[in-house]
């Protein structure tokens, strides 16, 4: 079995496409059980952000697995195979590994060097362990991920690199003028409450607002992210919470309005907007990090309006980060993917390893109990001195070819080296199968509760 992604971005589609592709929780569940259905895959696990959308999966087949995967994707992201296909990338073994990493640390993302995506894998990961559809090599995978992005950011500069969206967005909107001047005593509306609308609220706060309106779909959760901004030891701003049917009424008070649900249609339209500036003077600052958009991109043409969404972000990210430090997180992704990479040839010799020593066990002691039936006079110590000189025999004799043998599974191409070692002995495929499945409950039991 052999890794596979297949999947789309801000760097492989345009705005358009990735609003149509975008996938609801529903869906992602629902994807993740087709591709285990699927014939090809044996594993499978989904990362979906507001800009990429990609498909994990441990396939025995490359090219029937990139034509099943493009599928899948298709059919549960409602844009035809046809007009998706020349927007999937695809990367497949040491490939797909690499790409994953250069995502977790922040390197693939629209802003370079922001964190947020490492939240999103722990998510992905998360949605795989409970729908059991990521095994032991995606377990593996996304648990590395994780920490390669964290060692990333706590041994580079790479998070002065870029910027979290959020605070990309506000700079744009502030349009060259100090973040902390320009919001420093307005009043903002937050339309969401899941992490990003947090992260923008949180933010906002921090950057001096007298006021912040959270409305949400769910009262409970707008207000309890009001709470967490207003309680001790939080930001210490005023805030409040709003039904989504006040929406109108907090727009026409609010000078930034940042939106970020979950949405599949427009939460403010062109007219709602139109509505709003109509009768101030004062300007509106909108920031849309939905996808699809939540704010009508009509929002653009109206006088006194600034609207910055996913689209311009990524127009105005396209300045060079800090080489430096990108050049050393690189670094640290080649040497992560390599690791790992031996890690998993390593590993999947392991099985054949053990089952060649329980065959040599089983030998040991099918041929002490002849040996005791043949001299039945022996006494208890004597039989126990010939049983432990027998195995000591045994291991001598497989431990200088079962450490090299690990050794040699680990390098480049040595996958083969499993496959010998069963011809040589030959090992029963059943008992081999046997020690993986148990060692793949073993991981499975583990990784779950490291997430």
């Amino acid at each position: 079995m052999s890794l596979l992604v297949v999947g789309l971005s801000h760097r492989s589609a345009p705005v358009s496409i990735l609003e149509r592709a975008s996938l609801s929780a529903d869906t992602r569940t629902k994807l993740l059980q087709d591709t285990l259905a699927a014939e090809p895959a044996a594993e499978g696990a989904v990362l979906a952000t507001c800009n990429r959308i990609e498909l994990y999966a441990d396939v025995d087949k490359f090219h029937a697995g990139v034509a099943e995967l493009s599928t899948l994707l298709a059919q549960h992201s409602g844009v035809g195979l046809d007009e998706l296909t020349p927007y999937l990338y695809v990367h497949y073994e040491d490939r797909a590994v690499h790409h994953l990493f250069s995502v977790a640390c922040g390197l693939d993302s629209m802003v370079v060097g922001e964190g947020q995506i490492l939240g999103q894998i722990k998510d992905a990961l998360a949605l795989g362990q409970d729908l059991h559809t990521a095994g032991r090599l995606l377990n593996d995978l996304f648990q590395q991920a994780l920490r390669v992005g964290k060692r990333a950011h706590s041994e580079t500069g790479i998070d002065r690199a870029g910027q979290s969206l959020v605070t990309f967005g506000l700079e744009q909107l502030a349009d060259g003028e100090d973040v902390e001047t320009w919001a420093k005593g307005k009043k903002a509306l937050v339309i969401g409450a899941g992490s990003m609308s947090s992260l923008a609220a949180a933010t906002l706060a921090r950057s001096g607002v007298a006021e912040i309106g959270i409305a949400n779909r769910t009262l409970a959760r707008a207000e309890r992210l009001a709470q967490i901004l207003t309680e001790p030891g939080g930001t210490g701003v005023s805030a409040h919470a709003a039904e989504m049917v006040a929406v109108g009424d907090e727009l026409g008070r609010a000078d930034i309005v940042v939106s970020c649900t979950g949405a599949t249609g427009l939460v403010l339209t062109g007219d709602d907007v139109a509505a709003a500036v109509r009768d101030r003077e004062a300007p509106l600052a909108l920031l849309d990090l939905a996808m699809p958009r939540d704010i009508d991109a009509a929002a653009h043409r109206l006088p006194g309006v600034r609207l910055v969404d996913i689209e311009s972000l990524a127009e105005a990210s396209a300045d060079a980060p800090m080489a430096t430090d990108v050049d050393r997180v690189r670094s640290i992704v080649s040497d992560e993917v390599a690791a790992f990479g031996a890690a998993q040839r390593a590993a999947h010799i392991t099985p054949t390893v053990v089952a060649l020593r329980a065959m040599a066990a089983d030998v040991v002691t099918n041929e002490v109990a002849r040996l005791e039936g043949r001299l039945p006079g022996l006494d208890e110590k004597q039989r126990a001195e010939i049983t432990q000189t027998v195995r000591r025999v045994v291991d001598k004799l497989l431990h200088a070819p079962t450490v090299r043998v690990k050794q040699l599974a680990s390098e480049p191409g040595g996958a083969g080296y499993a496959d010998a070692l069963r011809t040589l002995f030959d090992l029963d495929p059943e008992t081999v199968a046997a020690v993986s499945r148990a060692d793949l409950n073993d991981a499975d039991v583990k990784n779950r509760g490291r997430v």
